[in-house]
């Protein structure tokens, strides 16, 4: 297909080579606390330096730079108080991350910046790189969009929410790394003004891939739930004890995995079930098994659906934990709606895609994203990129460069034509 003569075309090469370079840059050892893996995380040296990279090159282009009371890091290249086009994602990582999750977002975003300048468009933009998106400083996902939303209690930031590296609360480690977490609600601020909001991030799985398309644009992203079932035998001898008088509380947990596959798959709409943790206990080789607790993983973009899943799950495990004489119960530990992007965003970045001449296809986002936070207060939409083999939160994590550039003109072109409306 053509490129429309209504799309910008972009040099899609130098893109490519721009985008490149970025992400092998912060893949060096002054971003990175591991030397496999990709790994730096809120208020670390390594994160620290991630950020002062972007902000010089932010600088270059002329935009302001701040810093909301906690650290999430943002540009703007016009007044405060001006209707704004913003985008970014995140450049924390998982402990043992790739190189692209999250920093290739910000590194589109920082792209589109400077695509807009050299074309001459005069675009309001807004360039944000949230705090600690991936939880591994704290154990909170979405943390950093989160108290910029306001989903989250002072409380929460004062004592719950501990760092996993030495236990001290949040509040403690901002302020030694020079923050105010006492003013954290103003962190509202990040997103006042925003018209329309977008980020880019790898696929982390295999659709786009095994479809040969470069560029997914993303129709919703997928509500969870996480919890614990909880099942409670009796501890008994492994070799004394008849099978016909054991209560074991793993052949419980056996049987809710396999239902719970059945569930996810009889519900459809996408829905998917993980079982990610298992904990035996007393866990000796020896000994009929006489607690287990199995985590719940369970998303989709349907609430009915997935939602229904755990409701099942939780009250077959009750039912199979009796016929052994056993009980189970289940408890949640964070539940989160699936995502709706702004249906108008959605046509702009699937006209722009179709005018590029990209293969692409609509699609879900399984994961979930900060956009999700920032749709409480603002238009939303997301573009995916393929990443190799679906492999993501692990050092052999691989995105192509000319994918990214693709989608960084697919941005420039959606943002510039909601823009000149």
């Amino acid at each position: 297909m053509a490129v429309s003569e209504t799309h910008l075309a972009i040099d899609r090469e130098r893109s490519r080579q721009r985008i490149a370079d970025a992400v092998a840059h912060l893949t060096g050892p002054a971003h990175t606390r591991s030397e496999r893996a990709i790994c730096r995380y809120a208020y670390t040296p390594e994160y620290r330096a991630t950020l002062d990279w972007f902000i010089a090159r932010l600088g270059e282009l002329g935009f302001d730079t701040w810093e909301d009371p906690v650290g999430t890091l943002v540009a703007q290249n016009v007044p405060p108080g001006t209707p704004v086009l913003a985008l970014g994602s995140h450049c924390d990582s998982n402990r043992n991350g790739g190189p692209w999750d999250g920093t290739l977002g910000v590194v589109i975003a920082l792209e589109v910046c400077r695509l807009a300048s050299e074309h001459g468009l005069d675009l309001p933009l807004r360039l944000i790189s949230f705090l600690e998106e991936e939880g591994s400083g704290f154990g909170q996902m979405l943390l950093g969009s989160r108290i910029c939303a306001h989903r989250v209690e002072e409380a929460d930031l004062r004592e719950r929410f501990r760092a996993i590296d030495d236990g001290r609360p949040f509040f403690e480690h901002a302020e030694e790394a020079g923050y105010e977490p006492a003013r954290w609600k103003e962190a509202a601020g990040v997103l006042d003004d925003i018209s329309a909001w977008v980020e880019c991030h790898i696929e982390q799985g295999r659709v786009l891939q095994d479809a040969s398309e470069q560029v997914g644009v993303i129709e919703a992203i997928a509500g969870y739930v996480h919890g614990d079932i909880e099942i409670a035998g009796r501890d008994d001898h492994a070799g004394a004890t008849p099978m016909g008088m054991r209560v074991d509380a793993l052949s419980v947990a056996a049987e809710v995995a396999l239902e719970l596959e059945r569930l996810a798959r009889d519900a459809g709409h996408g829905t998917v079930a993980t079982i990610g943790e298992v904990e035996v206990e007393p866990g000796v080789i020896n000994v009929v098994p006489g607690r287990v607790r199995v985590s719940l993983d369970v998303r989709g973009t349907h609430e009915p659906a997935f939602r229904g899943v755990v409701r099942d799950v939780a009250r077959f495990a009750s039912e199979a934990a009796a016929r052994r004489g056993a009980t189970a119960s289940f408890g949640e530990r964070q539940s989160v709606p699936a995502t709706a992007m702004d249906p108008a965003l959605v046509d702009a970045l699937d006209r722009a895609a179709r005018e590029a001449g990209a293969a692409y296809r609509r699609m879900p986002s399984g994961a979930a994203h900060d956009t999700m936070c920032v749709a409480d207060r603002a238009p939303c939409g997301m573009v995916f990129v393929p990443c190799r083999d679906g492999i993501s939160h692990a050092p052999d994590e691989e995105a192509d460069p000319a994918d990214a550039a693709v989608a960084a003109e697919i941005v420039l072109n959606a943002l510039a034509r909601l823009h000149g409306g």
